[in-house]
């Protein structure tokens, strides 16, 4: 049943780029189809962090479709096809469990990370490093960079050095704040958000998905700031800070 519905929505996009199929749909190409692509991609995170399953159903179908449209322009430019496609991530799935499809042995998911960088190495990649995006968001693009580097042992041992990383970050921050050095300052606040991302890691939080949360929550605060001044007739261009910031903590304590 599931290959019949999968086979069925081919065949939608197919006729929807055809002939007699949509203006939009078969003007689209590669390159201007990216920006659904990442628009749905984080659609499907917000259903997530919602915990809206029925919502995740229909957007890791809009996720879906987006794949099939690319794989039916690939074909039309005699690229490749969705079976390609298919056959293609079927065999890397095989060939990097082998665990699971073979006879190694691996106990645990930090040994499957290890041996999967292993794997890529021999399919490859120059470097353990390859294979993150530059185009990721840099907060995720940072944890899956020292992910890999930990892979080969390139890593703290515990928080404590990483703790102490970051309070070294922190005060080179401060010494170029004082020193009214911008470029330096620059470089510094990257290097103290790095140290962050490394610590995130050992606290096993995704750190794209914990700032994602922190900005919600101070929407969501500062809408309930909003109203509190509206019900009561004030503006929030006339208030001072110390009015807002009482509000603030009053609603933040509830």
């Amino acid at each position: 049943m599931t290959g019949k519905a999968f086979e069925k929505l081919i065949d939608i996009m197919e006729k929807l780029r055809g002939p007699a199929g949509c203006p939009w749909d078969r003007e689209q190409t590669h390159d201007s189809l990216r920006p659904y692509l990442l628009e749905e991609t984080y659609e499907v995170l917000e259903t997530l962090d919602l915990k809206d399953y029925e919502g995740l159903k229909e957007e890791l179908g809009d996720f879906m479709l987006q794949s099939v449209f690319h794989a039916q322009i690939a074909r039309e430019n005699k690229e490749f096809d969705m079976l390609d496609v298919l056959n293609t991530i079927n065999d890397k799935l095989i060939r990097r469990h082998p665990h699971v499809f073979g006879d190694v042995k691996i106990k645990t998911a930090d040994e499957q990370k290890v041996h999967w960088e292993r794997l890529k190495k021999k399919e490859g990649k120059k470097s353990v490093l390859d294979g993150v995006p530059k185009s990721a968001p840099s907060l995720l693009r940072a944890a899956r960079i020292q992910q890999k580097a930990a892979t080969v042992g390139f890593d703290w041992p515990d928080t404590a050095p990483v703790w102490d990383k970051i309070y070294e970050e922190t005060d080179e921050l401060h010494k170029a704040i004082e020193k009214s050095d911008k470029e330096a300052v620059f470089e510094e606040f990257g290097d103290l958000l790095f140290a962050m991302v490394n610590l995130s890691r050992f606290l096993k939080i995704n750190p794209e998905d914990a700032l994602r949360l922190a900005v919600e929550k101070f929407i969501a605060r500062f809408h309930k700031v909003e109203k509190r001044f509206k019900d009561e007739n004030k503006s929030l261009n006339d208030a001072t800070l110390e009015e807002m910031d009482q509000v603030w903590n009053e609603i933040k304590k509830k």
